[in-house]
C-alpha cells in the first residue's frame, strides 16, 4: 500500500501537534478528519478561541471535529463513518479503548522522549531537569497503560549546555514530525517491526509539573538550581521569592565557592549590575527574570528600576 493511501485521522490540539500535521499534509497523506479540543473563551472579552490544530485544519480545508467527550455515541458513529485506517495522535488527551482500537492499522502516538524512559505529560521537562546528556521522540501504538504501547520508532536528541525546555520543544517538535512520517511511510511498506518495551530497565517518569515541583530549594547545589531553572523555561518557570513577591528566574549562570557560613537563599546585589542568591556550594547569578505583577526582563533592566529593602 502507498503511504498516500492510507486513510488517517489525525488528533492534536497545541502548536507542536501542528509541526506534524502540516508534515503529513505537505508530503501528501490522506488526512480524513482533523479531531481537536473544543472551542474556549479567552481573553478580556471571553471570545472564542480556536486551538493552533483547528487554526490549521480550518486554513487547509480538512474536516474538522471538536468533540467534548470521547466516549459519546455520535462520536463513535462519527469516527466509524470516517473509515479510516490509521489513528494518529500528538499532544492530544487520553483516549478511551473504543477509539484508539477502532482503525485496523491502530492508533499511533508522537511522545517526547525514548521510551520506555520518561513516561508522562512532561517528559521535556524532566529530561532537562534530571540532567540528561540526551533525550528523544518516540512513535509507539497506543494500549491500556499511557506510554507503554510497542515501539514502531526513535531519533535520538543531543541536549546542549544551555537546553531549555522551550528550545527543546522547538526542536522536538520539527524532529518528531519527521519521524512521524517516516512511520507512516514504514508502516504502509511493512518495514517496522514494533518491539515491545523493555520492563526490565529502572525507569525515570514524567509526571506532570506541578507549583510544588517549581519551588527553587536553595539548600541544593548550583548544577541542580540551574538545571531546574532551565527545565522550567520558559515556562512554567521555576521560582523564589525576593521580599515577599514571586519571583520566576529563565536563566542563571554559576558562581562556585565556599557557602558554608551563608545562609542559603539569601540574595547578594551591588543594585546595578548583579543580583545572586546562595546555594549549596556557590552562588545563582540571575540574567534572566520576571517579578509578580511585572513583565519578563533581563536583570540589568530589572535592577534600573527596582529599590532593594
Amino acid at each position: 500500500m502507498n503511504y498516500k493511501d492510507i486513510r488517517i485521522i489525525f488528533m492534536g490540539t497545541p502548536e507542536f501537534a501542528v509541526v506534524s500535521l502540516d508534515k503529513l499534509v505537505n508530503a501528501g497523506c490522506n488526512i480524513v478528519a482533523v479531531i481537536t479540543a473544543p472551542d474556549k473563551p479567552a481573553g478580556r472579552g471571553m471570545e472564542m478561541q480556536f486551538s493552533a490544530v483547528k487554526k490549521y485544519a480550518v486554513e487547509k480545508g480538512l474536516t474538522v471535529l471538536q468533540p467534548d467527550k470521547l466516549k459519546h455515541p455520535d462520536f463513535i458513529e462519527q469516527l466509524k463513518s470516517l473509515n479510516a485506517d490509521l489513528q494518529i495522535v500528538v499532544a492530544f488527551r487520553m483516549l478511551p479503548e473504543m477509539v484508539w482500537n477502532m482503525p485496523p492499522m491502530g492508533t499511533l502516538n508522537l511522545h517526547g522522549s525514548l521510551l520506555p524512559q520518561y513516561r508522562g505529560a512532561a517528559p521535556i521537562n524532566w529530561a532537562i531537569i534530571n540532567g540528561e546528556a540526551y533525550t528523544g521522540v518516540t512513535t509507539f501504538k497506543l494500549k491500556h497503560e499511557i506510554d507503554t504501547g510497542d515501539i514502531l520508532l526513535t531519533e535520538k536528541i543531543p541536549l546542549t549546555e544551555n537546553e531549555t525546555a522551550g528550545t527543546l520543544h522547538d526542536k522536538m517538535k520539527v524532529v518528531g514530525a519527521d519521524l512521524l512520517l517516516k512511520t507512516v511511510i514504514g508502516l504502509s511498506e511493512n518495514s517496522i517491526v514494533e518491539t515491545p518495551q523493555n520492563h526490565q530497565e529502572v525507569l525515570k517518569n514524567a509526571p506532570k509539573i506541578f507549583t510544588e515541583n517549581c519551588i527553587i530549594d536553595w539548600n541544593k547545589t548550583t548544577v541542580a538550581i540551574n538545571q531546574l531553572i532551565k527545565g522550567l523555561s520558559p515556562y512554567p518557570a521555576a521560582f523564589t521569592h525576593l521580599n515577599e513577591k514571586k519571583l520566576k528566574i529563565f536563566a542563571a549562570e554559576i558562581e562556585l565557592c565556599d557557602t558554608s557560613s551563608i545562609e542559603k537563599g539569601t540574595h547578594q546585589t551591588d543594585g546595578k549590575n548583579y543580583l545572586k542568591f546562595c546555594c549549596a556550594d556557590g552562588f545563582l547569578i540571575i540574567n534572566d527574570l520576571q517579578l509578580e505583577g511585572k513583565k519578563r526582563m533581563p536583570i540589568s533592566d530589572f535592577l534600573r528600576g527596582y529599590r532593594f529593602n
